[in-house]
């Protein structure tokens, strides 16, 4: 079954080139479609410290997407993976999740830091992040993922 979904805005800032690591220090100003959208759909985004920011990886191509199982970053020497189990942007539906800090919110832009996304990358959604919906208990994850992540932000 096909969903259409279409961009609340743009990403703009932050990289151009879609390189693994350091994206901590990153910083992105994600602007809403102003045809859609006018400042009151920001309203009250200030209060949060962070928010979560769905995007798509528009510069994935079909012949990219993968649908099984790979070796994270091609490294053999951690554990075949499903597309599932990892975060890769070579997604069947190429769609990517962060939790940035939000640095300023003024009329239709969002300023945060830690978008992992680069210079023009079409915005699907942006959600106040709420303790609430953080997971509740112990997070659990393999050793590979860790080393994965060491230089990440």
């Amino acid at each position: 079954m096909q969903y259409m979904i279409e961009s609340i805005g743009y990403g703009h800032g932050g990289r151009t080139d879609p390189t693994d690591d350091n994206w901590g220090q990153s910083r992105s100003t994600i602007e809403l479609d102003p045809a859609k959208f006018g400042p009151d759909a920001l309203a009250g985004l200030d209060a949060f410290s962070h928010a979560e920011i769905i995007f798509l990886f528009d510069k994935v191509t079909q012949e990219k997407i993968e649908t099984g199982a790979r070796h994270p970053r091609g490294r053999q020497d951690w554990p075949l993976t499903g597309i599932f189990a990892q975060r890769g942007k070579n997604r069947p539906n190429r769609l990517g999740v962060t939790v940035c800090r939000i640095l300023t919110v003024e009329g239709t832009r969002l300023e945060v830091e830690g978008l992992d996304a680069i210079n023009g990358t079409p915005v699907i959604d942006v959600k106040p992040v709420m303790r609430e919906f953080l997971p509740r208990g112990d997070v659990r994850q393999p050793v590979w993922v860790s080393e994965l992540m060491a230089q990440y932000w």
